[in-house]
């Protein structure tokens, strides 16, 4: 019976990794034709206000769906369960209607704080999805604690398919019609609506067809449990909200201190836009390189919730490990990788190498983040949510603190600097307090050694394979080559030297989407040359 959970929960694993990739690649790919049509300005003006969108998806699509599933996962009894989603929705509506109503009256100061007033009428725009944040939440956080992970993952292909379509439309028009970049902007920001809007629809309709949603009965309001309930939301939801959102955060420090800085440091206000937009580029690379660990993360919430519960210590070890393990090996390498080909990236996305030194100080983020999420999921599994919560906020005060000064003083470089301290920080103050489980996890002589080692094997290989491919900077298609051939490089450097070496264990290599297929590729090889 264990196995048999833990199968369908790998299964759900696998489904939500899948999605969240499509989503991540089309949130990517979208940004390579609209920074070609709208210009490094146009860019700037989307990405001043992407990060409120971010942190309401986040928190709709993420944050409050793992806690709520985590909660449903706790609750056996199938009414009581429905009560507490009742509620939960009730709570999320009051949270998500006063957000809605603070933008909207808050726009101007909110522009005006970032130096840009005309961003105002985008401010407003994105605020209407909040409007939709219960319904995503509590459907999505009831699915995700059943481990049905496949209304999850079509609703959130969905909303990034018609908010892509949206944006690049918004694009298109802006060129036909000669819209002002903060016209099209505005329209931009609409696809947050319509997208959230379709996968509202979609979970709706799924949790019509497979469950019941009981109507409220006729009964005394309990306030108290209303009482308990916020309390926990906030308290133990938040932590999971802020720390889904935790790159997202960053990136609205950056929105209020980038371009002041960079205007203080003597720059125009239009070469400040400028450059704010070539700085915004990191971000796709960012959300690539973090969709598996992240992924990986919000599925496995649950079942360490269970373990911990039913006092399985030996299977919430191994989850804990596997969790840990498969989060910083892989976001390791997607770090190594995009640090070694980042001008070709560049280039082949953006059509220059502008920022590239900004870009791979950037990239840096990913691991950090990675191995902080990884580590905070299983701190809050043992509900431990104020330590996790105090790390988080003094890594962001930190961003806060230095962010204007090194970015007057180190242009965009100083922020992506900005950003990898603030992240060190979270870090150092997460592993300061973990337990045990933690850091036998992480077993710096034999894992964090091994991973070393391949990664740098790794960047070597992939640095031969730019120098063999010098022409991939003269053109886009040049870079694009360079660009496959490096990532196949590294790809098998890192898969090969990981099984060769054993950097992970068979049981976390089975829990990898595609890992059962290697290691037998791995044994047919061994055989052959034995």
């Amino acid at each position: 019976m264990q196995n048999r959970q833990m199968q369908h929960l790998m299964k759900g694993a696998v489904i939500l990794s899948i999605a969240s990739f499509i989503a991540k690649v089309l949130s990517a790919i979208y940004r390579v034709p609209f920074q070609n049509m709208v210009g490094n300005t146009g860019f700037y003006v989307y990405q001043q206000v992407y990060p409120i969108y971010g942190i309401g998806m986040t928190f709709a699509l993420s944050g409050f769906p793992v806690y709520i599933s985590k909660l449903v996962a706790e609750q056996v009894d199938p009414e009581k369960r429905m009560q507490l989603l009742r509620r939960t929705f009730v709570l999320l509506g009051i949270f998500g209607g006063g957000v809605f109503i603070y933008l909207q009256n808050q726009a101007p100061r909110i522009a005006a704080t970032m130096a840009d007033p005309a961003l105002t009428p985008l401010i407003k725009m994105v605020s209407f999805m909040f409007l939709l944040m219960p319904f995503l939440a509590v459907t999505r956080g009831y699915f995700q604690g059943l481990f049905n992970m496949l209304p999850t993952a079509i609703s959130q292909v969905a909303e990034q398919l018609v908010r892509v379509i949206v944006i690049l439309v918004a694009a298109w028009l802006s060129l036909k019609c000669h819209w002002s970049v903060y016209k099209m902007g505005m329209w931009a920001m609409s696809g947050a609506f319509f997208g959230g809007l379709v996968a509202t629809g979609i979970l709706l309709r799924s949790a019509a067809t497979t469950c019941q949603f009981k109507a409220p009965q006729q009964t005394k309001l309990d306030f108290k449990a209303y009482r308990q309930l916020a309390r926990r939301l906030v308290i133990e939801g938040g932590s999971i909200c802020l720390f889904a959102s935790l790159i997202v955060l960053l990136q609205l420090v950056d929105s209020f201190t980038v371009k002041k800085g960079l205007v203080l440091g003597g720059l125009s206000e239009n070469l400040a836009k400028n450059m704010k937009g070539i700085f915004d580029r990191g971000q796709p690379l960012v959300q690539l390189g973090l969709v598996v660990s992240l992924s990986f993360s919000s599925t496995l919430v649950p079942s360490l919730s269970q373990a911990r519960q039913r006092h399985q210590h030996h299977q919430f070890q191994q989850v804990a490990t596997a969790l840990i393990h498969i989060s910083l090996g892989l976001s390791a390498a997607a770090t190594i990788g995009l640090i070694g080909l980042m001008p070709q990236i560049n280039y082949f996305l953006f059509g220059d190498t502008d920022g590239n030194l900004a870009l791979v100080w950037y990239m840096l983020s990913i691991i950090m983040i990675a191995l902080i999420n990884a580590c905070n999921s299983v701190l809050q599994s043992l509900d431990q949510f104020h330590k996790t919560t105090v790390a988080l906020i003094g890594g962001l005060l930190v961003k806060i603190l230095i962010n204007q000064w090194l970015v007057q003083h180190y242009d965009i470089m100083g922020a992506s600097v900005g950003t990898v301290i603030s992240l060190g920080v979270v870090l150092a103050l997460i592993l300061r307090q973990s337990p045990t489980v933690v850091i036998q996890a992480l077993d710096l002589r034999r894992f964090i050694g091994k991973l070393s080692f391949i990664c740098s094997i790794m960047w070597f290989g992939v640095k031969m394979v730019m120098w063999l491919v010098p022409q991939s900077l003269s053109s886009r298609g040049h870079a694009l080559l360079g660009t496959a051939l490096g990532v196949l490089v590294g790809m098998f450097v890192f898969g090969g030297l990981a099984l060769h070496w054993q950097l992970f264990s068979i049981r976390e290599w089975l829990t990898m989407p595609g890992g059962r297929q290697l290691l037998r590729l791995s044994k047919k090889i061994k055989g052959r040359t034995e």
